[in-house]
């Protein structure tokens, strides 16, 4: 969906400040899923400051990189979206990294397609992904920007199909801007501008 890669930036010196991890489902019959949107702002966030997610390590698709000055790990885990939080959970604690520098990027089905939700914490409403992170770093205390994948077309439609389901043509015209207005809300997040980002992105 995005063009990769122009360059790869490399690691600062000195201990990781923040982790941010992009939820989804590692087989590629998944790429272009509902559930997979946070592996999709992964992917607009790689374009646009020019790094790779492709080591493995922590159970994830891995990249140390520089965004803004401010060293970062960007995961995406590779356990499957219900198991999200082994892999947040492990980098965390390895690096010693805080709840509220860990940074989730998720999919939401009570948003439209395209529209950004971007909370300072929150629970787990209902999302399995965020449900394990949440077990795992001991803490909802965190940074997480919600991408809109649109309501069920009707309540009798079961909802595993519904965010195993691919966007259609016209879906991805609209989410293909907000991924990218996701990951620049990354950017004002690492720097401390959560009321900015949420000014700018809300829907």
């Amino acid at each position: 969906m995005f063009n990769r890669f122009r360059k790869t930036n490399s690691a600062s010196v000195g201990a990781p400040e923040f982790i941010v991890a992009g939820l989804g489902n590692p087989e590629k019959k998944y790429t272009l899923t509902r559930h997979n949107s946070g592996f999709l702002c992964v992917d607009a966030l790689a374009e646009k400051h020019g790094f790779e997610v492709k080591k493995l390590k922590f159970h994830s698709l891995f990249a140390d990189t520089v965004i803004n000055g401010h060293r970062v790990l960007v995961l995406k885990p590779q356990t499957y979206m219900n198991n999200s939080g082994e892999a947040v959970g492990e980098c965390a604690k390895f690096y010693k990294i805080p709840p509220e520098k860990v940074i989730v990027i998720f999919d939401d089905i009570s948003l439209d397609v395209g529209k950004l939700r971007i909370r300072r914490k929150g629970s787990d409403g209902g999302h399995n992904g965020i449900k394990s992170i949440v077990n795992h770093l001991g803490s909802s205390d965190f940074p997480r920007i919600k991408i809109g994948v649109g309501k069920k077309p009707h309540p009798d439609y079961d909802l595993k199909d519904w965010v195993l389901g691919e966007f259609s043509k016209e879906e991805q015209k609209v989410l293909i801007p907000a991924l990218r207005n996701a990951a620049d809300a990354v950017s004002l997040l690492l720097d401390g501008e959560t009321d900015k980002a949420m000014n700018l992105y809300n829907g």
